[in-house]
C-alpha cells in the first residue's frame, strides 16, 4: 500500500505523534479499503479548533477531529483522499477523562477521521454500528483496546 501522510503541527504547547504514526494508524484504517491514499493531518490548538468547528459545523468550541474528504473534479484520479484537523489539547483531555493513553487516542481519532474521509459515517445507529466496529477491529490489530468500552486503563 502506498500511502503519503504530511502532518503539520500548529500545537504549541503539545507533542503530536509524528508522521511515521500517523502513517501506521492511517495505512490500518485503508488497509482493504483503499491502494493509495494521500491525505494530510493539521494538530491545532483549542482556538483554532473552535473557529475551525464553528465554521464548517456552526457548532461552538473546539471538537477532537474534523474530516474534510478531498472533492475532486470528474475524470482526475488521484490517491488524494482529503484533510483531517485533529485538536492535541481535546485529544488529551477526553483521553484522561477517558481512560485511556493519549497514544491510543490519538490512533482512535486518525483511524476514525480517515474513515470518515473514506465515506463513512455515524449519522444513524446503523451506520454508527458498522464504523465503530470497523474502528474496534482496526484498533485491536494496531494492538489498542476497545475505545468504546468503558475500561481501557493502560494499553
Amino acid at each position: 500500500m502506498a500511502i503519503d501522510v504530511h502532518v503539520e503541527s500548529a500545537w504549541a504547547e503539545g507533542r503530536a505523534p509524528d508522521e511515521g504514526e500517523f502513517s501506521r494508524w492511517a495505512a490500518a484504517a485503508l488497509t482493504g479499503r483503499r491502494d493509495a491514499a494521500e491525505v494530510s493531518v493539521l494538530v491545532v490548538d483549542r482556538d483554532e479548533g473552535a473557529a475551525l468547528n464553528l465554521r464548517y459545523r456552526g457548532r461552538e468550541g473546539p471538537t477532537n477531529v474534523l474530516s474534510f474528504p478531498a472533492d475532486l473534479p470528474p475524470g482526475i484520479e488521484l490517491p488524494l483522499i482529503g484533510d483531517l484537523v485533529i485538536c492535541g489539547p481535546v485529544v488529551e483531555s477526553e483521553a484522561a477523562a477517558q481512560n485511556k493513553t493519549v497514544e491510543a487516542h490519538w490512533a482512535h481519532l486518525t483511524v476514525h477521521g480517515v474513515l470518515h474521509l473514506i465515506g463513512y459515517d455515524h449519522q444513524d445507529d446503523a451506520e454508527a454500528a458498522v464504523m465503530e466496529g470497523l474502528e474496534t477491529h482496526i484498533l485491536a490489530e494496531l494492538g489498542y483496546k476497545d475505545p468504546y468500552t468503558a475500561e481501557h486503563g493502560p494499553e
